[in-house]
C-alpha cells in the first residue's frame, strides 16, 4: 500500500479523496506529514474524508504515531497517521 505524504501546500480535498479511495480499496490508509503546516493539512483531510466514508456507510478512525524518515541523509521525525475502518 502506498503511503499519501501531506505537505503544508498540499489541497485538502485532493488528499481527503485519495485517503477515502485508499481506504475503500484496502480498509486501511496510511498519511504521512512533516512539520506543523502538513500536519495541520493531513488533519483537515482527515476530518473530509471521514464524511466522505460515512456517505457511504464505512466509519473510520486513525491513529497518530511518531516515525523517522530519512530526507538527503537527515533524520527527520514526522507524524504518521493510520486511518482503519471501525
Amino acid at each position: 500500500m502506498d503511503l499519501i505524504k501531506v505537505s503544508s501546500t498540499s489541497r485538502t480535498s485532493s488528499v481527503a479523496g485519495a485517503i477515502a479511495g485508499v481506504v475503500r480499496e484496502n480498509n486501511r490508509a496510511e498519511v504521512q506529514a512533516i512539520g506543523a503546516g502538513a500536519v495541520n493539512q493531513a488533519v483537515k483531510a482527515m476530518i473530509l474524508a471521514t464524511g466522505y466514508l460515512k456517505g457511504d456507510g464505512i466509519d473510520v478512525f486513525f491513529l497518530p504515531e511518531f516515525a523517522d524518515v530519512s530526507i538527503e541523509d537527515k533524520v527527520r521525525t514526522a507524524i504518521k497517521m493510520v486511518v482503519e475502518r471501525r
